[in-house]
C-alpha cells in the first residue's frame, strides 16, 4: 500500500507534500500542538483536530501494513502461498479482512475438522467437495474406516468430512465479508428484557421487546443495549434471514453433483448454524460497538473542549458552596488568584443542624469581609434548597447594603474524586475532603481550564456512557483534547501546577514535577531559556514546548506571548522594520502594526524577516496583545441572582439557559430550575442537522421556550424553535 497515497484520498484537503511534511514531522518526534502552531507554513496549516486525525490514520495504516507482513510470512513458512492470496492481502483495507484471508492458516484449538484431519480425513472431505455425479461417496468412505483412528463406519468418515467442509466454507474470506456485508446492511437487532422484576430492569423497558435495523440503530441505543445486556437484564440477538445467508454460504461450493452436492448442502448449513452465525454475529456487534464507542469518544470530546475553554471569571472573590444535608455546606472563600482566604460549614439545608438564619448571618459576614463578588454552588445533593437558600441571601443583601453579589451552579462531577486523590490531599493536607470540594467548586469558575485539568477527564461528567469505553482509546482522546486546550491557552510558568504543566507540549509528569520543584527551590523563572537548567529538560523538549510557557514581567517581552524563540530574531527584525521597540510592545503602543504590514505587504515583510506569511501574521497578533488569553473573547458564562421552581414553569414561556451537555439525541440546557431541560434534537432548529453538536456546545448561553414539563418526573421539555413566531407568521397569512 502507498500510505501517502492512501492518506492524501482520504484527506483531500491536504496536498500530497504536506501529507509527507506531517508524517516526517511527527517521525522526527514532534508534537501536535507545536506542529499546529509553529509549522503552518509545511502542513498548509492544519489545526490540531485535523493533524491528530491524519496521525491516528497513518498509525492505523502503518498496522495494517506490519499485519500484512507479519501473515504473508506466516503462510509462506507453511509453504501454502500463492499469488492469489498475496493479491488479497495486498488489495485488503482493514484489518478484518486480513484476519478473514489469514483465518485458514492461522493455528486452532481443537475443532471438530482438525480431530477429523487428524483421522485422516481431508482426502474424503476433497473427494466429496469435487461433487462428482458418477462418483460412489460411500465406497470411498469405506476406505477410512480405521478402528483405531476412532473411524468405526463408513458414515463416521463420511460424517468427518463433512465437519473438515463445514470449516473450509467458515474460513472463507469472501464468503465471510459477503455474510458481514448483508448483516450490516440488511441484519436487525432484536432485545428481550429478562429479569424484569429486578431492581433495575425499569431502565430497560424500552428494549422489553424491541428491534432495529443494525444500519439505523443509533449509537446511544448500541452501547444502552450492550449495557442492559451486560447488567443482566437483556438478552441480545443479530438476526439475518437464515435461507439467503445459507445460500450464499454454498453459492461457491454446491454443484450439481447428487448424492456428494446433498453432503456438501449439509455441510454449509452445519458450517453456518455452528460456525459462521455465531462468528459473525459477533463481528457485527463488536462492530456496532466500535462505531458507538468512537462516537460516545467524539461527543465527549465534543463538549470537553468547550467545558475546558470556558472563559475565566478573572480577579473575583468567589465563595465556593460544596452543599450537603447532614453535615452541612462546606464554605471557601478564595481570592482573584484562587488562593484560600477562609473557610467554614453551614446549615442552611434540611438536617439535624439545620439553622437557616445562622448560615445567613455567617455569609453575609464572610462576603462583607472579604469583598465577595460571586458564589459558586455546586450542583450535588441539596444544591437545589442552597440555590434557594443563596438567591434569597443576595436579594437581602442588596436590599441591606447594595452591594450586587451574583450566583452560578457549577457542575460538582469530579470534584470529590480530586478531593480525595493524591493531589488533592497533597495541595491542601489540612483541609478534609469536603473543604477541598469547596475549594474546587470555587475555582473551576474562576478557571475552569486550570482546576478541570487536575480531575481525571471521565469523571468531568460531560458526554454519554464513558465508562463503557475502550479506557487506553478514550484516554489517548481525552489527553489529546487536554493537550489542545492547555496549549491554545499557553501556561504561566511562574504559577502553573504540575497539572497543567504536564500537558505542555514536549512535557510530562516528571519533568513537569522538576519544573514545579526547581521554581520552588531557585524562585521565579525570568527567562524561558532558564528551564534548560531544569533536570531532564533538554533542547528537544524546550523546543517543543517553549512557545506555550508564558512568563509575565520577564527580562523579554516576548516570553510573555505565543512568539516562539526560534523566531524572537525574526520578530526584533518586524518591529525594527516599522520603527518599532520592545518597549513599545509592553506599552501597548503597536496596535497599527498589523495595518502598517498589511500596506507594506505580508509577503515582503516575510522575506525581509525570515519569517513565512502564517507565521508572519501569528507574530504580529501576539505583538500586539502580549499576554493574551484565547478564552476572554469568547462568550462569558451566564451568572443569575434569582431561582424558578419547575412548578413556576408554563408551556410557552421564554428562557434563557446554558449548555451543559450535549449528546446524540439532543442538548441539556441549564434554566435556572436546578433541573436542566431537553432540547430534542428535532427541536434544536428547523433546518436539517446531522448531530445537535453542529449547532451547540457547551456553556453556550441559548434561548428556549418551554414545551411540556413534568413535575413528577423532573422532567422539562424545551425548544429552541420560537413558537410565538409560528403564530405571527400564521396571523400574518390570513
Amino acid at each position: 500500500m502507498d500510505i501517502l497515497k492512501k492518506l492524501t484520498e482520504e484527506f483531500p484537503s491536504i496536498r500530497e507534500d504536506r501529507a509527507q511534511n506531517i508524517i516526517n514531522l511527527i517521525d522526527e518526534g514532534n508534537t501536535i500542538p507545536f506542529i499546529a502552531r509553529y509549522r503552518k507554513e509545511m502542513t498548509g496549516s492544519c489545526d490540531d483536530q485535523v493533524l491528530r486525525e491524519f496521525n491516528d490514520r497513518l498509525t492505523y495504516l502503518r498496522n495494517l501494513e506490519k499485519r500484512k507482513e507479519e501473515v504473508a510470512s506466516s503462510i509462506t513458512e507453511q509453504g501454502k502461498m500463492t499469488d492469489e492470496i498475496a493479491a488479497a492481502l495486498s488489495a485488503a483495507a482493514t484489518l478484518t479482512e486480513v484476519e478473514d484471508i489469514y483465518r485458514p492458516y492461522k493455528q486452532k484449538k481443537k475443532t471438530r475438522a482438525s480431530v477429523a484431519i487428524e483421522k485422516g480425513l481431508q482426502p474424503l472431505a476433497d473427494f466429496i467437495l469435487a461433487q462428482d455425479k458418477n462418483a460412489d461417496v460411500k465406497a470411498e468412505a469405506e476406505k477410512y474406516v480405521d478402528e483405531e483412528k476412532g473411524v468405526a463406519t463408513a458414515a463416521d468418515a463420511i460424517a468427518g468430512a463433512k465437519d473438515i467442509i463445514a470449516e473450509i466454507v467458515s474460513d472463507d474470506a469472501n464468503v465471510r465479508k459477503k455474510l458481514r456485508n448483508l448483516f450490516m446492511k440488511n441484519g436487525e437487532i432484536e432485545t428481550k428484557l429478562v429479569n424484569a422484576e429486578a431492581e433495575g430492569a425499569k431502565t430497560y423497558e424500552m428494549y422489553a421487546e424491541y428491534s432495529e435495523s443494525v444500519a439505523e440503530i443509533k449509537s446511544h441505543r448500541v452501547l444502552a443495549v450492550n449495557r442492559g445486556e451486560k447488567e443482566g437484564f437483556l438478552k441480545v440477538k443479530v438476526l439475518f434471514n437464515e435461507d439467503i445467508a445459507k445460500r450464499v454460504c454454498g453459492a461457491a461450493y454446491l454443484k450439481d453433483g447428487g448424492y456428494s452436492t446433498e453432503l456438501v448442502k449439509e455441510a454449509v448449513e452445519d458450517g453456518y448454524d455452528r460456525l459462521i452465525y455465531p462468528s459473525i454475529e459477533r463481528e457485527v456487534r463488536a462492530a456496532l460497538t466500535e462505531a458507538a464507542s468512537e462516537q460516545a469518544i467524539k461527543m465527549f470530546e465534543v463538549n470537553l473542549k468547550p467545558l475546558l475553554m470556558q472563559p475565566p471569571i478573572k480577579d473575583k472573590i468567589t465563595l465556593g458552596l460544596d452543599p450537603a444535608y447532614r453535615t452541612g455546606c462546606k464554605i471557601a472563600v478564595v481570592d482573584g488568584t484562587g488562593k484560600v482566604l477562609d473557610k467554614t460549614v453551614v446549615y442552611p439545608t434540611p438536617g439535624p443542624k439545620q439553622n437557616e438564619e445562622a448560615a445567613a448571618a455567617k455569609l453575609k459576614e464572610m462576603i462583607a469581609k472579604y469583598n465577595v463578588d460571586i458564589i459558586s454552588i455546586g450542583n450535588g445533593t441539596a444544591s437545589k434548597e442552597s440555590e434557594i437558600f443563596i438567591a434569597k441571601l443576595i436579594k437581602e443583601i442588596k436590599e441591606e447594603t447594595g452591594r450586587e453579589v451574583a450566583y452560578m451552579v457549577v457542575s460538582e462531577a469530579g470534584a470529590s474524586v480530586y478531593s480525595a486523590s493524591p493531589l488533592g490531599a497533597e495541595e491542601f493536607p489540612d483541609y478534609d475532603v469536603a473543604e477541598r470540594s469547596a475549594v474546587s467548586i470555587a475555582r473551576r469558575l474562576q478557571d475552569p481550564l486550570a482546576e478541570l485539568i487536575k480531575i481525571d477527564p471521565k469523571s468531568i461528567g460531560v458526554g454519554q456512557y464513558q465508562h463503557d469505553m475502550d479506557k487506553k482509546r478514550l484516554d489517548s482522546v481525552l489527553s489529546g483534547v487536554l493537550e489542545d486546550c492547555v496549549n491554545s491557552v499557553g501556561v504561566d510558568l511562574n504559577t502553573a501546577s504540575v497539572s497543567l504543566l504536564k500537558y505542555v507540549a514536549g512535557l510530562n509528569a516528571g519533568i513537569a514535577k522538576n519544573i514545579v520543584a526547581f521554581r520552588e527551590e531557585h524562585g521565579k523563572f525570568y527567562s524561558r531559556k532558564e528551564i534548560l537548567k531544569v533536570p531532564k529538560l533538554g533542547e528537544k523538549a524546550f523546543t517543543q514546548c517553549a512557545g506555550f510557557l508564558r512568563i509575565q514581567d520577564g527580562e523579554n517581552i516576548l516570553d510573555n506571548t505565543a512568539v516562539h524563540p526560534e523566531s524572537y530574531a525574526a520578530a526584533e527584525k518586524l518591529l525594527a522594520l516599522f520603527g518599532y521597540t520592545a518597549d513599545d510592545v509592553k506599552e501597548g503602543k503597536i496596535a497599527d502594526l498589523p495595518k502598517k504590514v498589511q500596506a507594506y505587504g505580508e509577503e515582503k515583510a516575510a522575506a525581509e524577516t525570515g519569517l513565512d506569511v502564517p507565521t508572519l501574521k501569528d507574530v504580529v497578533a501576539e505583538l500586539v496583545k502580549p499576554g493574551r488569553d484565547i478564552r476572554d473573547a469568547l462568550p462569558k458564562p451566564m451568572l443569575r441572582q434569582d431561582i424558578m421552581d419547575i412548578s413556576d414553569l408554563i408551556p410557552g414561556m421564554e428562557l434563557v439557559g446554558t449548555v451543559r451537555n450535549v449528546v446524540d439525541f439532543g442538548a441539556f440546557v441549564d434554566i435556572g430550575v436546578h433541573q436542566d431541560g431537553l432540547v430534542h434534537l428535532s427541536e434544536i432548529t428547523d433546518r436539517y442537522i446531522r448531530h445537535p453538536s453542529d449547532v451547540l456546545e457547551v456553556g453556550q448561553v441559548v434561548t428556549v421556550w418551554v414545551k411540556d414539563v413534568d413535575v413528577k418526573k423532573h422532567r422539562i421539555g424545551l425548544t429552541m424553535k420560537n413558537p410565538h413566531a409560528k403564530k405571527k407568521a400564521a396571523a400574518k397569512a390570513q
